[in-house]
């Protein structure tokens, strides 16, 4: 399976909280934070919905 390198460039304050959660579930906490993970649907969905405050390179 690929995997990919999920960095948070944006901030989360000001943002929905769902959208925090979201954050939180992928394990990204404070900005410029990185997270290796298994591309599998559950998590391409999840940074989709959070895709313009992260960064996704393919490893």
């Amino acid at each position: 399976m690929k995997k990919l390198k999920i960095t948070l460039v944006k901030s989360p304050i000001d943002r929905p909280q769902r959208q925090k959660l979201t954050l939180q579930a992928l394990g990204l906490n404070k900005t410029n934070s990185s997270k290796e993970v298994v591309a599998t649907e559950q998590i391409l969905g999840m940074i989709r919905k959070v895709e313009h405050m992260v960064k996704v390179e393919e490893i």
